[in-house]
């Protein structure tokens, strides 16, 4: 934590009074603080590799022996920062000032506050203290506010500690600055939580959009590398820790993992949507587990099985066929009455309407139609002149050709 205050520093020196009366009525006089001695007051937390006030500035000395300094400085102090809740953390931070050299019997620090009052702590050693306590310990008359944190309370505490590995005779005198910060969450709410959120609930969409527009995969790729790049957003912002992790980055990293699932079932999805059966051949324990067991777990009804059900007799066709392509082809009245009372072998209806048998009819009914548009073609070429059709060939054979494959539907049909 990096501080920019002004440290003031009162004290009484004897050798320093004087009678105004002797010398012009002079009761103040500016000298810089090289010339007369200056407590040794340190920063004990200190993160700098100054310890000490560099900047030169005057003291003030009054007739009486008061000295007042207000050095300028900047502090550096060390302070351990929790990010778990960030970007809406709290931070505590302390800054601990005493002198270096003088102890308590040579150098008592006092808190220079109006208000005042006193407590008993108990130390790491079960040892009872007196502690002065100043609920406003600093003053923020010339504060200038900060844009990233405000500061929710600033106590001061004086101590007298004994440090038993160099100086245990003795006491020395610190005062303590405890700081609460809590951080300005607005431009991180708007810049990273909001962006974060938004872009994690699109993987819903993912599963929303038709498996036919091809864009599946890419919009779960397009939010993983979204997701991606906020978190290392997020781990340039906050300070290198390995005592917590945010719960927003804990947030990231879970979605993160659930997009990487989506990206995996929407290939799963995929490969599934665009097999066909004159392509792929569906397993055995995909018929067990997506026919048999799934439909009586979630209470639905599992498609008809010929082998283990019937179809209903009012159903049943009277002819006992099921109808081929009947929104794409007409059926010949002439076949159908011819058929009517005809007895078909189970095998060969199975066989006959297999997908391979299917797809062949199909294809044969597409050629009768190329036929049948080939012949209009050539009528009209022949009227206009403008072609001529070789001579081993006519356009009646092609007539003749289109008949026979016309005829070859219709039977099939």
């Amino acid at each position: 934590m990096t501080c920019s205050v002004w440290l003031k520093q009162t004290w009484i020196d004897r050798k320093l009074s004087w009678d105004p009366v002797n010398y012009g009525g002079v009761n103040v006089l500016y000298v810089p603080y090289e010339m007369i001695w200056v407590p040794d007051i340190v920063l004990y937390n200190n993160a700098d590799s100054n310890y000490n006030i560099t900047i030169s500035t005057k003291a003030t000395l009054h007739y009486t022996g008061e000295v007042t300094w207000e050095p300028p400085a900047i502090f550096k102090s060390m302070c351990q920062i929790d990010v778990r809740w960030f970007p809406f953390d709290e931070q505590q931070c302390h800054l601990k000032f005493g002198s270096w050299t003088f102890s308590e019997n040579l150098l008592s620090v006092e808190l220079n506050e109006p208000v005042l009052r006193y407590e008993e702590e108990i130390d790491e050693k079960g040892i009872v203290d007196n502690v002065t306590v100043a609920e406003d310990g600093i003053d923020l008359s010339d504060y200038y506010p900060s844009v990233e944190w405000d500061i929710m309370s600033r106590v001061a505490k004086r101590r007298a500690k004994n440090y038993p590995s160099c100086c245990p005779q003795s006491a020395y005198i610190d005062v303590t600055y405890y700081l609460l910060l809590r951080r300005k969450p607005l431009f991180y709410t708007v810049n990273l939580v909001f962006p974060c959120v938004g872009i994690s609930f699109l993987t819903i969409l993912v599963f929303y959009l038709p498996s036919d527009s091809g864009e599946k995969v890419t919009l779960c790729i397009s939010i993983l590398v979204a997701l991606t790049i906020f978190f290392l957003l997020l781990t340039e912002i906050i300070p290198a820790t390995s005592i917590t992790l945010p719960l927003i980055g804990k947030y990231l990293l879970f979605t993160m993992v659930m997009v990487t699932l989506s990206v995996v079932v929407t290939v799963v999805s995929l490969n599934l949507h665009f097999r066909t059966p004159t392509t792929h051949l569906m397993p055995n324990w995909v018929k067990k587990v997506f026919l048999k067991w799934l439909p009586k777990l979630l209470f639905m009804r599992r498609p008809i099985d010929d082998y283990e059900e019937k179809f209903d007799e009012k159903k049943k066709p009277k002819d006992g066929k099921i109808a081929l392509n009947v929104h794409a082809h007409r059926v010949s009245k002439d076949v159908g009455h011819k058929l009517k009372n005809a007895t078909i072998d189970d095998t060969i209806q199975k066989m006959y309407y297999s997908p391979p048998v299917v797809k062949a009819f199909e294809n044969i009914c597409f050629i009768a139609e190329l036929l049948k548009k080939r012949i209009e073609m050539i009528r009209l070429m022949r009227i206009g002149n403008t072609w001529q059709w070789p001579q081993h060939s006519t356009i009646n054979e092609v007539q003749s050709i289109y008949s026979i494959v016309r005829r070859i539907c219709q039977r099939i049909r």
